[in-house]
C-alpha cells in the first residue's frame, strides 16, 4: 500500500509538470498561473517540490525557459518567485533561420526573441547577464544579432559586456552591422571596432560583406582600421571588390590613403568581379578602362607578372583602351582576363582566385568543354596541393569532382567513332602521381596523436576517388608506352600502400562495394555500380598489391569480395588465383570458405581449396594445442591466421 501511494504520487507530479508545460504552451502574455487550476495544484505542494517539477525538462527546456521564450512575463516571475526556478538552467533553442541548436539560459532566449520585460524580470531577480551559452554567446550578443535594441540597452545598463566575444571570437559589434544606430550606440558604449574573430575578420570587414555602406563610414569614423587583413588576406577595400559594392570601394578609395597601384589594381578586381559574379559586361568594361585611364593619369606602367599559366589560353593582358573595346565582343577572353587579373591581384592560392576557376571549369563542363573543364580543374588541385595538405576538404572535394568529371568525358568520348584517347589517360596519370607525391606526408600525418576526425573522413574519401580513379586508367585505351606509366604508377602506389582509417588496402576497396561517391552524387557513373570490379583488382594484383593483407578486422580483400552483397566470381577466382588464403580467420571468427560455402551464387568448388596443411593448422588451434615452440618458426604464422 505504501509503494502504490508513492507510486500515485509521482504520477500526480508527473501530470502535473506535463499540465504546466502545456498551459505555458497556450497562454497569452496576460494569462496568469494563481488563476489556472495548475497554479492552485502547484500551490499545494511544498516548496521543494515545487522547485522539483519547474526544472524538469521536455524537449530540452524547462517550464521558465518556455516562458521566457514566448514573452510570458507573469509566469516568469511566478515560477521563479513562488516555485524557485533555477533562473540560469539552460535549454535548447534552435535558430529558424538555419536549424542551429544552441544551449543557453532563459535570460539568452527572451534576449534573443526581442522579450524585453521578460529579460528585465529575469535579471531583477539575479539572471546573470554575461553567462555564456554553449558557444560562449551572452544574451547581449545574441540581442545584437536579432538587432532588438531596447533589450540591449537594457542589458547593457545591467552590466554587460559589450567586448565580450564568442568562441569564434564574434563580438556585439560584429553581429550588429546591419543595424546602424545599434552599432552607433555600442561604440558610445566602448565596444572595440578593430576587434578580430577567428577569421581575423572585423566589424568594418562584415559591414562591407553585407554591403552596408552606412555602417562603413561610422566604423571608419570611429577608427576601424580599414588595412586590417582577414585570413585571406582580404582589407576592406579588396572586400569591397570580391563582393562588387562599388559604392563602398568607390568611397573608400576616395576618402582613404591608398596607392596609385593599389587603386588601379582595385579598379580591375571591381571589374573582374562584374564579369564573373554579377555577370554584368558592360561594367566589368568600364572599370577595366577606368584602370586603364587611372594608370596613364598617374605615370602607372603595367609592367607586372600577370599568370602565363596554359589554362589562361596564351591571353596577354589588356593595355590600352582599344583593347579592352575588342574585347566588348569576346565573352570567352573577358572570363579569362577576369580570372588572370584574380590571380595577379589576388594572388595564386586566394579561396577567390581557386573558387573563381573551379566555377568557370564547372560551366565548361555544363557546355560539354571537358578538355577546358579538366585543365582549369588540374590548375585547382595544383594550387590546392601547393597551398593545402591533400587531407584538407576543399582538396578532397576538388579531387573527386575531378574524377567524376573524367567520367563523364569518358562516357561521352565513348560514344565516339574515332577518338582520342591519350589526354584521358594523361589526366588520370596527373591525378595518381599528385597523389602517390602527397601520400607518404600525408600518412606521416594521420599517425599524429590526438587525431582529427575531419582528416580521416577526408582521407577514406581521397581513397574512394582514386580507386575510382584507377578504375578509369585501367579500362581506358592506351599505347604500350602509356601502359608502361601506368604500371610505373601502379607499384608506386602499391609501394606505398596506402589504407582507409579501418585498415582498408585499395585491393580491399576494389574488392568491396565502394559507394561513397555515388551516394554523395547518385547520377554519376551514369547511376551504374563500379565496384566490385575485377578490372581494377587484376590491375593491382599484377603490380604487387599484397593479397594477404589485412583490415583492422583482420579480413583479407578475399574476406571482401566473400561477402553476399559483394560477390562476383571473377573477383573472388583473381584473388584466389594469386594466393589468397581461403580459410584465413577474421576477428570474428568467418572465413571465405565458409562464407563462399554458404552463398548459392558461387559455383566455385571451395572444398577443393582446403590443404591438408590448412586442416592441420586450424585442428591446432580449434583444440588450443601450444605449438609455438613446437613447430619451425616459418610456420608459426601460417597456423596463427587460421
Amino acid at each position: 500500500m505504501m509503494w502504490r501511494k508513492r507510486c500515485d504520487g509521482s504520477q500526480i507530479r508527473d501530470q502535473l509538470f506535463k499540465d504546466l508545460i502545456d498551459f505555458i504552451l497556450r497562454a497569452n502574455t496576460s494569462d496568469d498561473l494563481l488563476r489556472d487550476p495548475t497554479g492552485s495544484r502547484l500551490e499545494n505542494l511544498t516548496p521543494s517540490d515545487r522547485a522539483e517539477i519547474v526544472d524538469r525538462v521536455r524537449n530540452g527546456c524547462t517550464p521558465l525557459f518556455l516562458a521566457a521564450k514566448r514573452g510570458l512575463v507573469n509566469i516568469a516571475i511566478y515560477l521563479v518567485d513562488k516555485c524557485n526556478a533555477n533562473i540560469e538552467k539552460k535549454g535548447v533553442y534552435e535558430v529558424q533561420l538555419d536549424h542551429t541548436i544552441h544551449y543557453v539560459t532563459p535570460l539568452w532566449c527572451a534576449a534573443v526573441v526581442g522579450q524585453l520585460a521578460v529579460c528585465e524580470a529575469l535579471v531583477q531577480r539575479g539572471a546573470d547577464v554575461n553567462t555564456v551559452s554553449d558557444t560562449g554567446s551572452t544574451a547581449i550578443r545574441s540581442a545584437c544579432y536579432m538587432s532588438n535594441k531596447p533589450v540591449v540597452e537594457y542589458l547593457v545598463a545591467q552590466g554587460a559586456d559589450v567586448n565580450r566575444a564568442n568562441n569564434n571570437g564574434g563580438t556585439c559589434l560584429i553581429n550588429s552591422v546591419q543595424a546602424l544606430d545599434l552599432c552607433r550606440f555600442l561604440i558610445e558604449k566602448g565596444a572595440n571596432v578593430n576587434a578580430r574573430d577567428s577569421q581575423f575578420k572585423t566589424a568594418l570587414h562584415y559591414a562591407v560583406q553585407e554591403l552596408r555602406f552606412e555602417t562603413v563610414k561610422l566604423l571608419l569614423k570611429h577608427g576601424a582600421d580599414h588595412k586590417a587583413q582577414s585570413k585571406h588576406g582580404d582589407d576592406a577595400l579588396q572586400a569591397a571588390c570580391l563582393k562588387g559594392c562599388e559604392e563602398i570601394a568607390n568611397y573608400l578609395m576616395d576618402n582613404l590613403d591608398y596607392s596609385p597601384e593599389r587603386i588601379a589594381d582595385a579598379y580591375e578586381l571591381l571589374g573582374a568581379t562584374f564579369a564573373v559574379e554579377n555577370h554584368d559586361i558592360g561594367k566589368a568594361i568600364d572599370y577595366w578602362k577606368r584602370a586603364i585611364l587611372y594608370r596613364q593619369e598617374k605615370g602607372i606602367g603595367k609592367d607586372i607578372d600577370y599568370p602565363t599559366h596554359s589554362v589562361y589560353m596564351g591571353v596577354k593582358p589588356f593595355r590600352t583602351i582599344e583593347e579592352v573595346d575588342e574585347l566588348a565582343v569576346n565573352l570567352d577572353k573577358i572570363r579569362i582576363h577576369s580570372l588572370m587579373i584574380n590571380e595577379r591581384v589576388l594572388g595564386k592560392s586566394h579561396k577567390d582566385t581557386i573558387y573563381r576557376l573551379m566555377y568557370r571549369g564547372a560551366a565548361f563542363a555544363d557546355r560539354l568543354m571537358y578538355e577546358r573543364c579538366i585543365d582549369l580543374w588540374k590548375y585547382v588541385i595544383d594550387i590546392r596541393l601547393l597551398k593545402d595538405s591533400v587531407l584538407h576538404h576543399d582538396t578532397c572535394v576538388a579531387f573527386e569532382t575531378l574524377v567524376i568529371i573524367l567520367f563523364d568525358r569518358y562516357d561521352d568520348m565513348s560514344e565516339k567513332a574515332n577518338a582520342d584517347w591519350s589526354a584521358s589517360l594523361n589526366d588520370a596519370l596527373f591525378l595518381l602521381e599528385k597523389c602517390i607525391d602527397s601520400f607518404p606526408k600525408a600518412i606521416e600525418q594521420l599517425k599524429t596523436i590526438p587525431t582529427f576526425r575531419r582528416h580521416e573522413e577526408n582521407w577514406d574519401r581521397l581513397l574512394q576517388s582514386l580507386v575510382h580513379l584507377l578504375h578509369l586508367a585501367v579500362i581506358v585505351k592506351k599505347t604500350p608506352d602509356e601502359a608502361s606509366k601506368l604500371r610505373v604508377c601502379l607499384k608506386r602506389l602499391n609501394w606505398i600502400a596506402p589504407r582507409t582509417v579501418k585498415g582498408n588496402s585499395l585491393l580491399h576497396l576494389a574488392a568491396g562495394r565502394v559507394d561513397g561517391i555515388n551516394r554523395r552524387n547518385p547520377q554519376v557513373f551514369g547511376g551504374r555500380q563500379i565496384f566490385p570490379d575485377p578490372v581494377t583488382t587484376s590491375a593491382l594484383l599484377e603490380t604487387g598489391a599484397a593479397v594477404e593483407a589485412t583490415n583492422q578486422d583482420g579480413s583479407t580483400a578475399l574476406h571482401v569480395a566473400s561477402l553476399r552483397i559483394n560477390y562476383r566470381q571473377d573477383v573472388v577466382e583473381l584473388l584466389l588465383g594469386k594466393g589468397a588464403h581461403i580459410d584465413r580467420t577474421n576477428r570474428q571468427g568467418n572465413t571465405p570458405y565458409r562464407m563462399l560455402n554458404g552463398n548459392q551464387e558461387c559455383k566455385i568448388n571451395v572444398t577443393n581449396l582446403i590443404t591438408l596443411k590448412c586442416l592441420a593448422a586450424t585442428k591446432v588451434k580449434s583444440l588450443k594445442i601450444r605449438y609455438e615452440k613446437q613447430v619451425p618458426n616459418s610456420l608459426i604464422p601460417f597456423v596463427r591466421m587460421h
